[in-house]
């Protein structure tokens, strides 16, 4: 299954794995990529409605995350 974002990369590896830093990350490459902002603010939603793996798995499910 592809990412709905396939163009935004984020890279999670070699970094640190707070969550904050995790979401922040996500955010950056989203707007590098020129996604719209209530784009980012729905992302960003799902991505905070859970735990820690719900957050992990919304960024592989939105974007490309290397």
């Amino acid at each position: 299954m592809s990412p709905k974002y396939p163009n935004v990369i984020v890279k999670l590896c070699d970094h640190d794995g707070n969550a904050f830093a995790v979401m922040g990350r996500c955010r950056q490459a989203a707007r590098q990529a020129d996604l719209p902002e209530d784009v980012i603010a729905t992302f960003m939603a799902d991505a905070m409605a859970d735990d820690y793996d719900h957050l992990l798995q919304t960024a592989m499910l939105w974007f490309n995350c290397v």
